[in-house]
């Protein structure tokens, strides 16, 4: 099978973590060029850990080109389809180019993401990002490195660091696919200070009337917060340790994903606004993607 590495932002909001992740797609295309449709399901948003203290889950239609060259190109829709609030939440574009070798694999992407104004994804204020992974077959064992740049509507950009440890295992005569996954990411906190500005507390754009709190941090909810600073915001720490598992199976020109995740998010913000400090209290999270994709060749 031919190992395409559709990396980081890529599939980003099918695993919302996985920001960072690179994700593997076996297939047996002979290397001509295909376009991919897929389908997937998550139960909730998570970013380097992050996540809004209501849940956001998402339904992900997206279609994607793949040149044979390397060069790609993809769209998303992210549907929001909590019980209280439904609508396209985000739309996103990602372009870039992947290489393949017999060890070594990688590539580079740029996304740009068009937010709904009432989204309380803790991404929201995120307008676009670079993105650049390699990674190296030891056999035993895959290592990747991954860096990106992410731009915010109103701060300074953020730069993130990962590293990536994984093993994929077959079964079923290589149909079904097992890559147990650890990650561990680095970097600033602009988008989330952002977030916590415009969302999370007391400036929450959703109806809700302003309520919801941080994961750690507690407000009155008639509280009107017209500042929020995070004094961590501009250093760089490690963000986020994940344990993952992603499993596909592979059937003509099909494949069935789910990938359950858990998420150890680090340096925990502490919040300064017009009235308080808050120190957060992040919780370790599970989340989980289900999908199904669909690809096929324009070629004889």
């Amino acid at each position: 099978m031919k190992r395409c590495f559709l990396i980081g932002s890529i599939l980003m909001l099918v695993v919302m973590d996985v920001f960072s992740q690179k994700t593997e797609k076996g297939q047996s295309n002979n290397g001509d060029s295909y376009f991919l449709m897929d389908l997937s399901y998550m139960n909730d948003a998570i970013f380097m850990g992050r996540r809004d203290s209501i849940a956001a889950p998402y339904l992900l239609p997206s279609v994607g080109y793949y040149e044979k060259s390397g060069l790609f190109f993809d769209a998303t829709v992210s549907y929001l389809t909590s019980s209280e609030e439904q609508r396209v939440d985000l739309f996103y574009l990602t372009g870039g180019y992947l290489f393949n070798s017999e060890r070594w694999s990688g590539g580079v992407s740029g996304t740009a993401y068009f937010y709904n104004d009432a989204s309380y994804n803790v991404q929201s204020e995120v307008v676009a990002d670079l993105t650049g992974l390699v990674s190296y077959d030891f056999k035993l064992a895959e290592i990747s490195l991954y860096a990106s740049s992410y731009f915010n509507k109103n701060s300074s950009p953020d730069i993130f660091l990962g590293t990536i440890l994984d093993r994929t295992f077959y079964a079923m005569d290589r149909h079904l696919l097992v890559a147990p996954r650890f990650s561990v990411f680095a970097g600033s906190q602009y988008f989330y200070e952002e977030y916590y500005t415009t969302s999370r507390l007391g400036n929450r754009k959703t109806g809700n009337g302003g309520q919801g709190s941080g994961q750690g941090g507690s407000t009155d909810p008639g509280t009107e917060v017209t500042t929020v600073q995070i004094s961590e915001a501009s250093e760089f720490n490690v963000l986020n340790m994940e344990l993952s598992l992603p499993m596909q199976y592979h059937f003509d020109q099909f494949i069935l994903s789910f990938t359950p995740s858990w998420a150890f998010p680090q340096t925990s913000a502490t919040l300064t606004t017009d009235d308080a400090v808050y120190e957060e209290d992040l919780k370790n999270v599970f989340y989980w993607s289900l999908g199904i994709s669909y690809w096929f060749t324009l070629e004889k």
